[in-house]
């Protein structure tokens, strides 16, 4: 029976324990070579950054946006931060760009497959920041209580 089959439950894997995480997280830093490392740090920037994750985000609701249509989704972003943004993530593979040759331009962007698999990769790191966005809120208010 396949387990996608409605109605079938879908067992996850344990979450690893902290002390598993740990040696994982080493595992793969110690595979990366240097190159791999400088690599690593800037495709994880991505997920950083605040326009990268809404450019990722508006394709993956949308499917297919033309820059002014990103522009209207993504409040506070500038012409140019929007751009630079976009050549970023097209030139990490996680966005295709298609200029259809037309005057006025016409340009889409979609996300690639590695896009949507970065999409699909960051939804436990939301979730976390969701389910714990309470104890943020108090341990910044005894930092601050703390530090005035």
């Amino acid at each position: 029976m396949n387990p996608r089959e409605e109605g079938t439950p879908v067992i996850l894997p344990p979450s690893p324990s902290f002390e598993e995480a740990v040696q994982q997280s080493q595992a793969a830093c110690d595979a990366l070579s240097d190159v791999d490392d400088t690599l690593k740090r800037e495709i994880l920037a991505h997920a950083g950054n605040r326009w990268s994750l809404g450019v990722v985000h508006a394709l993956g609701v949308a499917g297919t946006l033309r820059h002014a249509e990103l522009a209207r989704r993504l409040d506070g972003v500038t012409q140019r931060m929007l751009t630079r943004t976009l050549r970023q993530l097209e030139r990490d593979g996680l966005i295709a760009r298609q200029d259809y040759g037309e005057v006025p331009p016409r340009v889409d962007y979609r996300l690639t497959a590695l896009g949507r698999g970065l999409l699909v990769g960051m939804l436990p790191l939301w979730r976390w920041v969701i389910d714990n966005a309470a104890d943020f809120r108090d341990a910044r208010q005894r930092y601050d209580e703390k530090t005035s």
